[in-house]
Parts: structure tokens; sequence; C-alpha cells
């Protein structure tokens, strides 16, 4: 890194303790953050013509081209800094996680948890493949969904601790066994961890795009730092109306409203999935998933006509049918049952009469 990178890499650490104390705003820390080749980036997504062809196997992750810079390890402290007095999600707590605080609403505290890791088979097509999606189920979430299915790691923080250096050793693992990507499930409360580790990893040979596995309640400020590292995006768009939002994961009513800004941010870096450019194993885009759930607790509709009317027809979007009353949903009577296949039904017809195209469909 020559003289220059160095000072402006400074000079961007410098803002970005600005912005976390409220005094610069978020914008200008993105704009400090992004380099030529990111603001190209953000040029060809408004034309898929444009788009870098990918099928010669010359893809690379964005996150190597910032290890090498050392932007990536810098932008990492940044975000753990935010921990002192935690604002990672949108519940900004403020709770002081690194000197062993938990987080009001994820339990968490600096302390990395890892329920589990292994090349997994259940993702979508394009994840999977034929070797799996490698990924890494992280302990606590902010959630709280009611009827969370994996409540017992969510909730109740089944796992193991681990450092930053093991956490590593499992990305390049799942490389080795042949993963097509490192896929981090519910990576909100431990961003700063993960950025840590692909640069560890990075530097040991990590090359496999880097999928982030998320509820889509993410703070735009969050995401900017993100831009450049996060090649896919996975994310839930779960209810539409904040009340049921409030209702079934208590104290989120601003999850409509925040997810609908984060998902558009998440296509503005990386664009539309298209996993044809790679002979059908995803490298880069946005994928939207709807759990389409009883007595249309989640708005499906109108969800879906707001993605049509705000992302392109070709976003590709899973509709979800497996929803399970798991947790505490028998104590909601709307949600106490399975969903019938009139309902799933029902979404499907809805999303396609919105003009949506590219649909993941359970089961056709």
């Amino acid at each position: 890194m020559d003289a220059s990178q160095s000072n402006r890499r400074k000079f961007c650490l410098k803002l970005a303790s600005l912005s976390i104390a409220g005094l610069l705003p978020v914008p200008s820390l993105a704009a400090c953050f992004s380099d030529s080749s990111t603001r190209q980036s953000k040029l060809s997504h408004e034309n898929m013509s444009e788009t870098p062809d990918m099928s010669s196997g010359d893809f690379e992750p964005g996150y190597l081209k910032l290890h090498r810079t050392g932007e990536l390890k810098a932008r990492a402290e940044v975000m753990w800094d935010m921990m002192s007095a935690c604002r990672l999600c949108p519940r900004e707590c403020e709770n002081d996680r690194i000197r062993g605080q938990k987080g009001d609403y994820c339990s968490a505290t600096s302390q990395l948890r890892v329920a589990s890791y292994n090349p997994h088979f259940g993702e979508e097509r394009p994840l999977v493949g034929r070797s799996g999606s490698g990924t890494v189920f992280f302990s606590h979430c902010a959630m709280l969904c009611v009827f969370c299915i994996n409540w017992e790691i969510s909730q109740g923080g089944a796992g193991r601790n681990y450092s930053i250096k093991q956490l590593s050793d499992m990305m390049l693992s799942l490389q080795r066994m042949g993963c097509h990507n490192i896929n981090v499930v519910t990576p909100t409360h431990y961003a700063p961890h993960i950025l840590l580790a692909l640069d560890e990893a990075a530097s040991r040979g990590l090359k496999l795009p880097v999928a982030y596995n998320t509820s889509g309640w993410e703070r735009l400020e969050i995401l900017h730092l993100l831009e450049g590292i996060i090649d896919i995006y996975l994310a839930d768009f779960k209810y539409f109306d904040s009340d049921m939002a409030n209702k079934y994961s208590p104290g989120a009513d601003t999850y409509p409203e925040i997810t609908k800004k984060a998902i558009v941010e998440m296509n503005r870096q990386v664009g539309i999935a298209d996993p044809r450019a790679n002979r059908g194993i995803l490298q880069r885009g946005l994928i939207i998933r709807h759990l389409v759930m009883p007595n249309n607790v989640g708005g499906t509709g109108d969800l879906l006509r707001w993605i049509a009317e705000n992302l392109p027809k070709e976003t590709y979007l899973n509709i979800m049918s497996q929803y399970r009353p798991m947790f505490n949903a028998h104590d909601y009577p709307d949600i106490s049952r399975r969903l019938t296949v009139r309902e799933y039904r029902d979404a499907v017809a809805a999303a396609r009469n919105a003009g949506l195209t590219n649909l993941d469909i359970q089961g056709g």
C-alpha cells in the first residue's frame, strides 16, 4: 500500500468515527469507502449489459481486493468499535458488548459463538450446486421471531465459543470441501467478526464468494460498510405491515420500513442474481426470500407488488412454503397452523400478476 492509500484509509477511519458519533451523515462515509471500481460497479447495475462476464472463470470476490489494500481490515475495525455502544442492528441497544455486556435483544457479547458449519444442501439451487453452500450458522439473533424454527440457536444461544482465527479456519475448511460459497447465516451481530475472519482467510487463500444470509432488517450504515465485500445478499422480507412485525417479532415495528430501504441498497450493490453466467452457480446478486404465512400475516400481496414496483422485475424471489408453527407460535392463533395449498398458490399468483419473472417456486 503506498502513502496516498494509507492516508486515505486513515481519513476514512476518521470519518467513520464521526459517523458513529452521529456527527457525519452516512452517505459521506459510504463515499469515502467507495473507490473508483465500486463506483463503476454502481453504474453497471443500472445497465445489465455492462455486467462483467464471469463465465470464463475470472471472477474474483470483492473482499480480495479490499484485503490487498488493507481496507477490509480497516472496515472490520470500524465495525468492531461500534460494539462499544452497539448499533450494528436496527435495535441500536448501545450496550457495550466489547466489555462483556450482552445486547438487549440478541443476547450476544463480543465473544463469537457459532452453532455449526457445514456444506448445506437446503438452500436455493444456484447456491447449492453439486457440492453445497458453505454455511456458518451463528448463535443468537435480534429478530426474536415467535415462530423461529431454529429458536434453540437464535434465542437459546446454542453453540460454542470460537476465535476469529477459528472462524477463518471454518471458511477455509468449507472451501476445501468444495463448497461454492461462504454462507454466513444470521450475521448482523457478528459482522465485525466475519470481516476480520475474511481478512485472515483471504491471506491464506480463500477465494469463494460470500453470501450474507440476513433477516433483511439491516441498517444502511452497516450495508455501506459491507459494500464491495459481500457478493451475494440472501435477504428475508418477512412482513409488509409494522403491526404484524411488532406482534410476531416483538419490538420490530420498524421492520418493513428499514427492510425496504435495505433491500433497495442490496440490489444497488450487487444487482440481479443470474446464475446462468457461471453454469448455474451464483457468484453475485440479490436473492429475496418471502416465507408465506397463514392468514396473510406477512402481507404477501402488498409485499410482492412493492418488490415489482421498486426493483427489477427479474429480481430473484424465493416464495417459500415451509412455514411450520414452531417455538411459541401456538400461542398466536393466526399462525398456529401450517400453510394451506391455496394460500401458497395465491402467493405465487400474486407474484406473477405483479409481473415478477424470476421466481423460485417450491413444488413447481
